[in-house]
């Protein structure tokens, strides 16, 4: 009986102990998104615009001959110039894509197999004979004046009889010309402006320089370049470049023209001095402040 009772007190304090307790899976806090709001800056942007205005115009001080140019980005606005209207700036070779633009506009069904041949080397190799042939196609001076006042390049005049590299302009039509490669309209088609655009992408790499140089890594160019020496003008040499630089965040437009240089060379190293300054610090005109949103808003 005492081994029976003994038993049953060892089940019974068995029974009455506790459970042990599982501990819960911990979870971690979860971190609510910080909320922020974000504000152009236009204190910090006029700043750094007038920094940009004062550098250029302090370059080129020292640089010799004239020097005018005209910037638009087509993402921000931003717009920068100098000189930016001056009219009487010798285009050269920079006319060539005017030609190919003034004869694709006056034609409905594009240009045939001889003709696409003849724009590919008058633009990505700059064959001075190959305008010749296409200025002949497009009419001449006379078309190219229609031409321009339909797409409204209001400062540019072909040159003279058949010496389509007088045609002079300024830089502020040289973005209007690029406006209309790239928005349509004015009698040039999505084709006829992909393949001028094109060919401008797929210069030769000895062509490849001046604006280009306002580029970031990855950015696309789309350029063309005009070079000639002026016996007449003491000497010199009028050097020219225009284009598009388009990467993350940006579709800028560019024309820096150029005359009374001493060489072709000093001429190119002041284009890429200016293109490089503007591509650099262009995102600096656009600056951005964060604040955190407000805890209350009012609905």
């Amino acid at each position: 009986m005492w081994l029976a009772g003994a038993g049953l007190a060892l089940v019974a304090a068995c029974g009455a102990q506790r459970a042990p307790t599982v501990p819960a899976v911990a979870r971690a806090p979860v971190k609510a998104a910080r909320c922020v709001l974000k504000f152009p800056d236009m204190r910090a942007g006029a700043a750094a615009r007038a920094r940009l205005v004062r550098d250029i115009s302090r370059y080129l001080s020292h640089r010799p001959g004239r020097v005018v140019f005209a910037a638009q980005d087509l993402v921000t606005g931003i717009t920068l110039g100098r000189g930016a209207h001056q009219h009487d700036m010798i285009t050269a070779s920079g006319a060539k894509v005017d030609i190919l633009a003034a004869l694709l506009a006056a034609r409905s069904g594009g240009l045939d197999e001889g003709e696409r041949d003849l724009a590919d080397r008058m633009i990505r190799e700059s064959d001075n004979g190959a305008a010749d042939a296409l200025w002949s196609r497009a009419g001449g001076g006379g078309a190219l004046s229609a031409f321009y006042g339909r797409v409204g390049l209001r400062e540019t005049t072909p040159g003279p009889s058949h010496f389509w590299g007088g045609t002079t302009t300024s830089p502020a039509d040289r973005i209007r010309l690029l406006k209309a490669l790239i928005r349509g309209g004015k009698g040039l088609s999505k084709a006829d402006r992909r393949l001028v655009l094109g060919l401008m992408q797929r210069v030769q790499k000895d062509q490849a320089w001046g604006v280009s140089a306002a580029a970031r890594p990855g950015d696309r160019v789309a350029l063309k370049n005009g070079w000639t020496p002026r016996p007449f003008r003491n000497n010199t040499w009028a050097v020219t470049s225009y284009g598009r630089v388009v990467g993350a965040g940006r579709d800028l437009l560019l024309s820096v023209q150029t005359d009374g240089q001493p060489g072709e060379g000093t001429g190119i190293e002041t284009i890429e001095g200016v293109a490089r300054m503007i591509g650099a610090r262009l995102d600096a005109l656009v600056p951005s402040t964060t604040r955190p949103c407000p805890t209350n808003p009012v609905l």
